[in-house]
């Protein structure tokens, strides 16, 4: 496990996470056909030649599940419940196969779950950047997060 506990998510913290990503053209076509997308935009080469872009564009929900993924082993591994939300989902520049993935993560805020003494809410910023430092991602996330072991026990929870 190499997640932090909520304890551990103080609001304000930033990690760049270590793990980058190369996206390529066959994770492109496998992402947009598996979730039955069929946008020429994503798959036709000649069509998006004809578009302002020029080539194909990576289909914008493999960018945001990649940035969320990116960011799993420094922040979540082992320690979320669940993923609550995702929202304020932007793309301000075009991702394409080629380009490197980096992401960072800031602490927007967290509290105690009401309903729940093992465990609270955190929302996360998720911000990708590519090789050449454009941003091209901006997700928020928010986690149901576990408790530290030792916080857990002070407070009689059961694990």
């Amino acid at each position: 496990m190499s997640g932090r506990w909520f304890e551990d998510l103080t609001p304000g913290t930033v990690v760049d996470h270590v793990t980058r990503r190369t996206v390529t053209e066959t994770d492109n076509v496998l992402f947009t056909t598996m979730t039955m997308n069929p946008a020429p935009l994503h798959l036709d080469a000649d069509y998006a030649a004809g578009t302002e872009f020029g080539r194909p564009l990576m289909n914008s929900m493999f960018t945001s599940a990649l940035v969320v993924g990116l960011s799993v082993p420094e922040l979540t591994l082992g320690t979320i419940v669940a993923q609550l939300a995702l929202s304020d989902v932007e793309f301000p520049a075009p991702v394409f196969a080629g380009d490197t993935i980096r992401v960072e993560t800031e602490i927007v805020s967290s509290r105690p779950s009401r309903s729940r003494p093992d465990a609270g809410l955190v929302v996360f910023e998720h911000r990708a950047f590519n090789q050449k430092d454009a941003l091209v991602c901006r997700v928020r996330r928010t986690g149901l997060m576990h408790r530290a072991p030792d916080v857990r026990s002070e407070k009689g929870i059961e694990p």
